[in-house]
Protein backbone atom coordinates (compact mmCIF):
# COMPACT_ATOMS: atom_id res chain seq x y z
CA UNK A 1 0.00 0.00 0.00
CA UNK A 2 1.37 3.16 -0.75
CA UNK A 3 2.48 5.52 2.19
CA UNK A 4 1.22 9.31 1.88
CA UNK A 5 3.76 11.52 2.37
CA UNK A 6 3.27 14.96 4.91
CA UNK A 7 2.51 18.09 3.50
CA UNK A 8 4.26 20.54 5.66
CA UNK A 9 7.18 22.14 3.81
CA UNK A 10 10.10 21.04 6.36
CA UNK A 11 9.26 17.80 6.38
CA UNK A 12 8.59 17.52 2.96
CA UNK A 13 12.11 18.42 1.90
CA UNK A 14 13.16 15.95 3.94
CA UNK A 15 10.89 12.78 2.81
CA UNK A 16 12.87 13.74 -0.75
CA UNK A 17 14.76 10.72 -0.87
CA UNK A 18 12.27 8.60 -0.08
CA UNK A 19 9.56 10.36 -2.92
CA UNK A 20 12.58 9.82 -5.14
CA UNK A 21 13.16 5.89 -4.21
CA UNK A 22 9.01 5.48 -4.74
CA UNK A 23 8.87 7.11 -8.27
CA UNK A 24 11.76 5.79 -9.80
CA UNK A 25 10.38 2.39 -8.45
CA UNK A 26 6.98 3.11 -10.22
CA UNK A 27 8.00 4.76 -13.22
CA UNK A 28 10.16 1.74 -14.08
CA UNK A 29 7.61 -0.59 -12.96
CA UNK A 30 5.20 1.12 -15.61
CA UNK A 31 7.49 1.74 -17.87
CA UNK A 32 8.20 -2.06 -18.18
CA UNK A 33 4.43 -3.24 -18.18
CA UNK A 34 4.48 -0.23 -21.12
CA UNK A 35 6.80 -2.03 -22.94
CA UNK A 36 4.88 -5.47 -22.80
CA UNK A 37 1.89 -4.08 -23.99
CA UNK A 38 3.83 -4.26 -27.39
CA UNK A 39 4.43 -7.85 -28.20
CA UNK A 40 6.99 -8.50 -30.67
CA UNK A 41 10.79 -8.87 -31.56
CA UNK A 42 11.89 -5.47 -30.94
CA UNK A 43 14.11 -5.01 -28.12
CA UNK A 44 13.35 -2.40 -25.39
CA UNK A 45 16.83 -0.71 -27.17
CA UNK A 46 15.26 -0.85 -30.29
CA UNK A 47 11.89 0.58 -29.79
CA UNK A 48 13.79 3.20 -28.35
CA UNK A 49 15.97 3.74 -30.30
CA UNK A 50 13.23 3.78 -32.82
CA UNK A 51 11.09 6.43 -30.89
CA UNK A 52 14.17 8.57 -30.59
CA UNK A 53 14.32 8.61 -34.44
CA UNK A 54 10.53 9.36 -34.96
CA UNK A 55 10.92 12.50 -32.54
CA UNK A 56 14.03 14.06 -33.39
CA UNK A 57 14.40 13.25 -37.36
CA UNK A 58 17.29 12.13 -38.83
CA UNK A 59 20.52 11.83 -36.91
CA UNK A 60 24.02 10.38 -36.98
CA UNK A 61 24.76 7.10 -35.84
CA UNK A 62 26.64 9.14 -32.78
CA UNK A 63 24.14 11.58 -32.80
CA UNK A 64 21.80 8.72 -32.28
CA UNK A 65 24.31 7.18 -29.67
CA UNK A 66 24.53 10.51 -27.44
CA UNK A 67 20.43 10.74 -27.20
CA UNK A 68 20.01 6.90 -26.33
CA UNK A 69 22.89 7.02 -23.70
CA UNK A 70 24.73 4.10 -25.12
CA UNK A 71 28.14 2.73 -26.90
CA UNK A 72 28.67 3.68 -30.74
CA UNK A 73 29.05 -0.09 -31.48
CA UNK A 74 25.62 -0.57 -29.46
CA UNK A 75 23.70 1.69 -31.47
CA UNK A 76 25.45 0.58 -34.30
CA UNK A 77 23.80 -2.67 -34.23
CA UNK A 78 20.50 -1.72 -32.82
CA UNK A 79 20.28 0.42 -36.05
CA UNK A 80 21.54 -2.97 -38.27
CA UNK A 81 18.30 -4.88 -36.88
CA UNK A 82 15.58 -2.05 -37.18
CA UNK A 83 17.36 -1.27 -40.83
CA UNK A 84 17.27 -5.71 -41.91
CA UNK A 85 13.34 -4.89 -40.48
CA UNK A 86 12.80 -1.91 -42.76
CA UNK A 87 11.47 -0.06 -39.81
CA UNK A 88 14.78 3.33 -40.42
CA UNK A 89 16.68 3.73 -43.58
CA UNK A 90 20.75 4.59 -43.34
CA UNK A 91 22.60 6.35 -46.00
CA UNK A 92 25.58 8.12 -46.21
CA UNK A 93 25.69 12.11 -45.27
CA UNK A 94 26.09 14.31 -48.21
CA UNK A 95 28.66 16.35 -46.95
CA UNK A 96 30.72 13.19 -45.67
CA UNK A 97 30.27 10.38 -47.28
CA UNK A 98 32.28 8.47 -44.00
CA UNK A 99 28.91 9.49 -41.70
CA UNK A 100 26.11 7.42 -41.34
CA UNK A 101 23.01 9.24 -41.49
CA UNK A 102 19.75 7.05 -39.86
CA UNK A 103 15.84 8.18 -39.99
CA UNK A 104 12.76 5.89 -39.71
CA UNK A 105 10.84 4.91 -42.98
CA UNK A 106 7.15 4.71 -43.11
CA UNK A 107 7.13 1.30 -42.10
CA UNK A 108 8.72 2.21 -38.60
CA UNK A 109 6.25 5.15 -38.25
CA UNK A 110 3.24 2.72 -38.61
CA UNK A 111 5.07 0.29 -36.04
CA UNK A 112 5.44 3.38 -33.24
CA UNK A 113 1.87 4.51 -33.62
CA UNK A 114 0.39 0.95 -33.25
CA UNK A 115 2.77 0.51 -30.23
CA UNK A 116 1.57 3.55 -29.31
CA UNK A 117 -1.93 3.28 -29.73
CA UNK A 118 -1.83 -0.01 -27.56
CA UNK A 119 0.37 1.31 -24.83
CA UNK A 120 -1.93 4.31 -24.35
CA UNK A 121 -5.31 2.24 -24.12
CA UNK A 122 -4.24 0.19 -21.74
CA UNK A 123 -3.12 3.00 -19.84
CA UNK A 124 -6.01 4.67 -20.39
CA UNK A 125 -8.06 1.84 -19.23
CA UNK A 126 -6.28 1.81 -16.30
CA UNK A 127 -6.85 5.39 -15.42
CA UNK A 128 -10.55 5.09 -16.39
CA UNK A 129 -10.57 3.58 -12.82
CA UNK A 130 -9.03 6.14 -11.09
CA UNK A 131 -11.21 8.41 -9.29
CA UNK A 132 -11.66 12.36 -10.13
CA UNK A 133 -8.96 13.38 -7.88
CA UNK A 134 -6.32 11.01 -8.54
CA UNK A 135 -6.80 12.00 -11.60
CA UNK A 136 -6.43 15.51 -10.48
CA UNK A 137 -3.28 14.62 -9.09
CA UNK A 138 -2.08 13.09 -11.99
CA UNK A 139 -3.04 15.83 -14.56
CA UNK A 140 -0.81 18.23 -12.35
CA UNK A 141 2.29 15.79 -11.97
CA UNK A 142 2.18 14.79 -15.57
CA UNK A 143 4.41 18.52 -16.50
CA UNK A 144 6.37 18.45 -13.48
CA UNK A 145 7.06 14.82 -14.95
CA UNK A 146 7.71 16.27 -18.23
CA UNK A 147 10.36 18.88 -16.98
CA UNK A 148 12.19 16.69 -15.05
CA UNK A 149 12.67 14.96 -18.19
CA UNK A 150 13.79 17.71 -20.26
CA UNK A 151 16.18 19.57 -17.81
CA UNK A 152 18.05 15.75 -17.59
CA UNK A 153 18.46 15.54 -21.57
CA UNK A 154 19.27 19.77 -20.94
CA UNK A 155 22.11 18.02 -18.59
CA UNK A 156 23.46 15.36 -20.88
CA UNK A 157 23.52 17.80 -24.14
CA UNK A 158 25.72 20.02 -21.81
CA UNK A 159 27.80 17.12 -20.54
CA UNK A 160 28.43 16.38 -24.35
CA UNK A 161 29.27 19.92 -25.84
Amino acid sequence: MARTLPLDASTTRAAVPELAGGLRLSVTRLARILRHQDPGELTPSMISALATLNREGRLTLGELAAREHVAAPSVTRIVEKLQRDGLVTRRASESDGRVALVEVSNKGRARIDEARSRRAAWLASRLAELDDDDLDTLRRAAPILDRIVRNAGRETEQEQA
